[in-house]
Formats: C-alpha cells, sequence, structure tokens
C-alpha cells in the first residue's frame, strides 16, 4: 500500500555497491536484522515510510543490464530520490597509469569497466542520503592496512569529511566487521523517516558514527565489566572473568555490541567469550594489533583496579580512545601511495613512485 509522507517523497530506491574492497558480509549481516527487518522495511510494513525499493547484488533476484539500469538512471539524474550505500574500502585509482582495481559494470558506450570512485563521484552528489556501510567502507578496514598495495581508503576519505548530500546530511558511517545488522537497520530507518519528513536530522559524532550507537565502549556494557572492577582478569579463553589482559580492547572501543548482541539480542564478541579487537574503529586494524597481546595499560589497570583506579584509569582510557579513533595517515586521495607498500619483485608501483615511500 502506498504510503503518503510529510516531504511528498513517496518512493525511494536504495542504490547499495558491494563493489569496494570487500567480502559482501555486511550485506549478508543486513539479513539478520530485526529491529527492524530489512524485509519489513521493503514489503512497506513500517509505518510513515516512502515505499522502499532496495537494489544489492547480494540480495537481487535481477542480474546483468537488467540490475545495472538503476545505478545508470540515477547516475543520469532520472532514477528519482535515492540513498547512497557504499560497501567495501574504495582503492585510489590515482596511483597506477593502466587498469583498475575494482568495478561495476560497464559503460553502455563504450563498453569499459565503470570504476566504483567514478561510480562513487556520479551517484553520491546526487543522493539524498549516503552511507558507509561497514569498517572497510567507513575507515578502509583490512584493506586500508600499513603495506597494502592499492591506497584504500573509507569513503569519508575519498569524498571529504565535510562532503553533504543533496539533503545536507554528512555521510553517515556505520561500522563494523561486519555491521551489526539492527545498527545498520535502525540508522537507514532513521535517514529513511528523515528524507520522509518524520525525525530531525540523524545525531552524528565527529567520526560520523550515529551517537546513540556508538557513544558508549564495549566496555561499559560487558557482561564481564565486574571482574574487571575487582581485577579478577582471564588468563586464558576457557575463563568467565574479564579478557583485557588477554587481548580485549574493550574498555576504550566505541561499541554497543556488548549490549545489544548480535543476532536478536544474542551473542556479541565478549559476552560470548571472544575478545573485542577493535572493529569498529578509525584506527582499526594497525592500531590494535598484534591481536591477543595485553592492550596498552592493561598491566597498569590490574594492577589498580582496587586501589588508586577511578580518575587515572579514565584519563588513560581517555588518551587511547583518542588515538585509536583517528585513521593512518595513508588512507587518502591523490596521486602517490603512501601505504609503505614495497613490491617483492620489483616494478614501478605507479605514479607515486618506487615502493610506494614517501
Amino acid at each position: 500500500m502506498e504510503q503518503k509522507t510529510k516531504s511528498g517523497i513517496d518512493e525511494i530506491h536504495i542504490l547499495w555497491s558491494s563493489e569496494g574492497m570487500s567480502c559482501d558480509g555486511d550485506s549478508v549481516s543486513v539479513t539478520a536484522a530485526t529491529l527492524p527487518p530489512l524485509e519489513n522495511i521493503l514489503l512497506g510494513l513500517v509505518p510513515g515510510l516512502p515505499k522502499v525499493h532496495l537494489h544489492n547484488k547480494v540480495l537481487s533476484m535481477q542480474t546483468g543490464d537488467d540490475f545495472m539500469a538503476p545505478f545508470h538512471a540515477a547516475a543520469r539524474g532520472e532514477q528519482g530520490p535515492y540513498v547512497f550505500v557504499v560497501e567495501g574500502a574504495i582503492p585510489n585509482e590515482e596511483i597506477h597509469d593502466e587498469g583498475y582495481f575494482t568495478s561495476m559494470g560497464n559503460d553502455p558506450e563504450t563498453g569499459e569497466p565503470i570504476t566504483l570512485s567514478s561510480w562513487i563521484d556520479r551517484l553520491a552528489p546526487k543522493a539524498l542520503a549516503v552511507v558507509a556501510a561497514g569498517t572497510c567502507a567507513t575507515y578502509g578496514g583490512i584493506h586500508a592496512m600499513a603495506g597494502n598495495a592499492t591506497g584504500s581508503m573509507g569513503l569519508a576519505d575519498y569524498l571529504g569529511w565535510d562532503f553533504r548530500s543533496a539533503a545536507g546530511i554528512p555521510i553517515v558511517n556505520v561500522p563494523g566487521c561486519p555491521v551489526q545488522p539492527d545498527n545498520f537497520m535502525e540508522t537507514l530507518l532513521w535517514l529513511l523517516y528523515q528524507v520522509a519528513g518524520e525525525a530531525p536530522m540523524i545525531p552524528l559524532d565527529d567520526k560520523l558514527r550515529p551517537t546513540w550507537l556508538f557513544g558508549k565502549t564495549v566496555h561499559e556494557g560487558c557482561d564481564r565489566a565486574a571482574y574487571y572492577e575487582q581485577g579478577d582478569f582471564a588468563h586464558d579463553y576457557n575463563s568467565p572473568k574479564c579478557q583485557v589482559k588477554i587481548g580485549c580492547w574493550g574498555p576504550v572501543v566505541n561499541c554497543n555490541v556488548t549490549k545489544r548482541g548480535w543476532m536478536d539480542g544474542v551473542g556479541g564478541c565478549p559476552n560470548v567469550g571472544g575478545i573485542c579487537i577493535g572493529c569498529t574503529m578509525p584506527g582499526f586494524p594497525d592500531k590494535m594489533m598484534p591481536f591477543m597481546d595485553e592492550p596498552p595499560g592493561a598491566s597498569l589497570s590490574s594492577l589498580l583496579t582496587s586501589k588508586a583506579y577511578g580518575p587515572m584509569i579514565r584519563r588513560l582510557r581517555g588518551l587511547t580512545n583518542t588515538t585509536i579513533n583517528e585513521e593512518p595517515k595513508w588512507r587518502h586521495r591523490g596521486p602517490r601511495l603512501t601505504s609503505g607498500y614495497n613490491p617483492r619483485h620489483g616494478g614501478d608501483t605507479g605514479k607515486g613512485g618506487s615502493g610506494g615511500k614517501p
């Protein structure tokens, strides 16, 4: 049933590209959402929303030219209102003289592949909202770690952190490796209500994350937090106690998975015996490695938890949180690869010169 909205937008498309440096895990993860389920939005079961059409290659029944048609129409300005979702890190196509790193579809006139960065250039400025789904799209993630050969970066690194959509909305980052399904669907729901005229501007922090989802740390919602306060730490992965000394970054990582769980309120890394490796953070993975080693301050925490804990530890955590909330400096646009990549078999890395070294 068609629903009228305050904004006058009665039909909207979600153009979802998962052609970035990605495993499509975010698309798969979103199918597990329950608050709301993706199918409820697509079937028009959520009151007050326009009719929603999803174009995602993992979830679509269409293939080939039929699947690509809405993307080409949107690039020509003929598709109508849409939200543009990007999954996967954006490789830097400026650092080579020929070829490409990733593409989606072919140019109807030339038959040549269209790179992801070209799609972003064509679609992002016309979109009502632009969403980065998952850590690879938000901050570069695994594909943008030190020594990478592609110059990969997050969407905001590519478009600029001050980018605004056609509706004046900043890029919306929903990190996670993969994205927690309800975090993404709740964010999408807010944006759909916003473009329908039913919600105010989505509240984002300085890393463009929804504040109500990423305003607290893993530790603050962890089932094991009481053990931390008692100075009672696990020494192996079979223990139910606090895992800080065996590699958990929970005290300084912005993520709600310990409170929300993973599927239908169940799970979440430390809740089921896994350490937090900080996969929602801009500094992931470089600033969290090696995994399973004690994070900075873990030993000091164990000494002070029952004594002078309080203000000192909070300040130290604040310093670490600030550090890992920043991306490594090599995630950027431009003709030079500065990730530190050093080819083992000779050759040139492209326009940036040998070895990608500054």
